[in-house]
C-alpha cells in the first residue's frame, strides 16, 4: 500500500471529504478474495495517478460506520469522490481497463 493511504472512520472527514480534487476509496476486507485480486490494480493506479488522484483504502470490518454511511453492501466497492462529493462507484472485482476508465473519466 505504498501510494494508497489507509483511511478510517475517524479520519474520513479530513482525508476524503476535505480533499480537493479526485479521491478514490477502495472498500475492502482481509478475508475478501476479490478484494485481494484487485488490490495490485488499485496500487498500480495509485502510482500512475499520483498527484492527480488520492487513492485510499478502507477496511470495512474495522470501519463499519463509514461503510454503512455509503451503503457498501458488497466488496470490493470503489467509490469516487470529487471535492468531497460522491460522483461514481464500481462494485466487484473488475478488470484493470474498466477501473482505469473510471480514473480517466474523473481526473
Amino acid at each position: 500500500m505504498a501510494n494508497a493511504v489507509e483511511v478510517k472512520d475517524d479520519t474520513w472527514a479530513s482525508e476524503i471529504e476535505q480533499h480537493e480534487g479526485l479521491a478514490v476509496v477502495d472498500f475492502w476486507a482481509t478475508w475478501c478474495a476479490p478484494c485481494r485480486m484487485i488490490a495490485p490494480i488499485v496500487e498500480q493506479l495509485a502510482t500512475e495517478y499520483a498527484g492527480q488522484a488520492k487513492v485510499a483504502k478502507l477496511d470495512v470490518d474495522n470501519n463499519q460506520r463509514t461503510a454503512a454511511r455509503f451503503n457498501v453492501r458488497s466488496i470490493p466497492t470503489i467509490l469516487f469522490f470529487k471535492d468531497g462529493k460522491l460522483v461514481d462507484q464500481v462494485v466487484g472485482a473488475v478488470p484493470r481497463p474498466a477501473l482505469e476508465a473510471k480514473f480517466k473519466e474523473h481526473v
